[in-house]
């Protein structure tokens, strides 16, 4: 095991994997690795730093991934990253989306990996905090379009990995740039986790993150064999009380495992401080909406959840009454008085 940090983490996902489901998920699991959103360099330099880099220092193991091609930009966006704090700056190489493909990022930049050589060689110039480096890592896929043989693979990952880079995270699939959109490339191109696996095998210096279509810990467990980590996306996030056996069941932790009422306690604070500040409770709890699932009653706190969240002037009693419709009186009465 080259990293313990990156046994389990939760991946970057566009429009779900923000400051306010990363304290949801860090609820339910002390030692998972969270990733923000992919933001891209620019957005980091010309945009509102502290609405797209702040975050809670509970949220703590997490890491920033940062969307771009320019080397000279990536290093001004990832010295920023660093000095708002997070653990480590994750470059992009995995997405295949068109719009993402227009600003010469994500999944396309596999077919040029000298430059991805020197964005992650300037990022990890830069990436420093209290005179320490901040581990610069890589995310991308195992191929694109018909640049997908092992040898291709193979030339990027020497490219980066000699500018410094000891971490990859791959999610087990190709993608195909044309044709193809980003959920159909999550979901067509077939998985080869073999390839991953040989991957690790050939360098065993590295630490290598597998990702793609893993829903279950069990799962997980026995990608563990051959891979330094796994990366859940979508079973994390509409599954998530998975989570919650994460530290036990893939770290060793004795700590008890929380409920999902456990849960609901420890995000109240949040919220009452989140609406304190002018925010709205579907910010917060539009990513819990799946915390029930599979339980009775799941349908209708989730009902409930989405359609008075959304309202003007929704309070955190919303919340509760959703619950009191799963877990009965005995968690409300709980509820009501946290």
């Amino acid at each position: 095991m080259q990293n313990q940090q990156h046994k389990f983490s939760v991946a970057p996902m566009m429009d779900w994997t923000d400051r306010h489901c990363r304290v949801f998920h860090r609820a339910l699991s002390a030692r998972a690795l969270l990733y923000t959103e992919m933001v891209t360099a620019e957005a980091i330099l010309h945009g509102k730093r502290e609405q797209l880099l702040g975050f809670s220092p509970v949220e703590h193991p997490v890491a920033l991934q940062l969307g771009g091609s320019d080397p000279g930009r990536l290093a001004e966006a990832a010295a920023i990253g660093a000095a708002y704090g997070y653990g480590e700056i994750n470059l992009n190489v995995g997405c295949p989306s068109d719009r993402v493909q227009e600003g010469r990022f994500g999944a396309c930049l596999m077919a040029e990996p000298a430059l991805v050589a020197r964005c992650v060689a300037a990022m990890q110039a830069t990436a420093v905090r209290n005179g320490m480096r901040v581990p610069v890592t890589v995310k991308c896929r195992i191929g694109i379009d018909d640049q997908d043989s092992e040898t291709d693979l193979q030339r990027f990952v020497d490219h980066v990995t000699g500018a410094g880079v000891t971490t990859l995270i791959v999610h087990a699939r190709k993608a195909w740039l044309k044709g193809l959109s980003p959920k159909e490339n999550r979901e067509i191109p077939p998985l080869d986790y073999a390839r991953v696996y040989r991957l690790k095998s050939a360098r065993p210096d590295l630490t290598v993150v597998l990702n793609g279509g893993i829903t279950t810990l069990d799962q997980a467990r026995g990608h563990l064999a051959h891979v330094d980590g796994v990366m859940l996306g979508r079973a994390a996030y509409q599954t998530p009380y998975l989570l919650a056996d994460v530290d036990r069941d893939m770290f060793g932790e004795r700590s008890a495992v929380p409920s999902r009422a456990d849960v609901v306690l420890t995000m109240l604070p949040y919220i009452d401080a989140h609406l304190a500040r002018g925010g709205r409770l579907n910010n917060v709890v539009r990513h819990m909406l799946g915390l029930y699932h599979g339980v009775p009653g799941a349908r209708a706190f989730r009902r409930h959840l989405s359609e008075r969240a959304p309202r003007e002037g929704a309070t955190v009693e919303v919340l509760r009454e959703a619950v009191a419709l799963v877990e009965g009186a005995r968690a409300t009465a709980e509820l009501a008085h946290a």
